[in-house]
């Protein structure tokens, strides 16, 4: 996966996530020009706290056919939920699209 452009910070993350989840695949949906065909989500624990527990770094990845766009969706001690809350939130209301939204004004700069 070639990264076209991303706000998270070099060297941020290392190796694979905690967890992972593709949110929308195997269609080819067109918004403002770009056809999106993949968004995930993904979980990077960065450290533990004994009173706080994981710091947590959420990851958004839309995949369009103009490039890859990595944003930052969340991060911080979120507790133990912390991903399956983002996914949840994401899949709900207006979350996807202003997500892809978002990912579109990325790449169209």
């Amino acid at each position: 996966m070639t990264i076209t452009k991303s706000d998270v910070e070099p060297g941020r993350i290392r190796g694979p996530p905690a967890k992972s989840k593709v949110l929308m695949s195997d269609m080819a949906m067109q918004n403002q020009g770009f056809v999106i065909t993949k968004v995930e989500m993904c979980q990077y624990v960065e450290r533990t706290d004994e009173k706080l527990g994981d710091y947590s770094l959420l990851i958004a990845i839309v995949h369009t056919d103009r490039g890859t766009v990595e944003m930052k969706y969340d991060e911080g001690f979120r507790g133990p939920d912390a991903f399956d809350s983002a996914v949840t939130m994401l899949l709900q209301y207006v979350g996807l699209s202003a997500l892809i939204n978002r990912a579109l004004i990325a790449l169209s700069e």
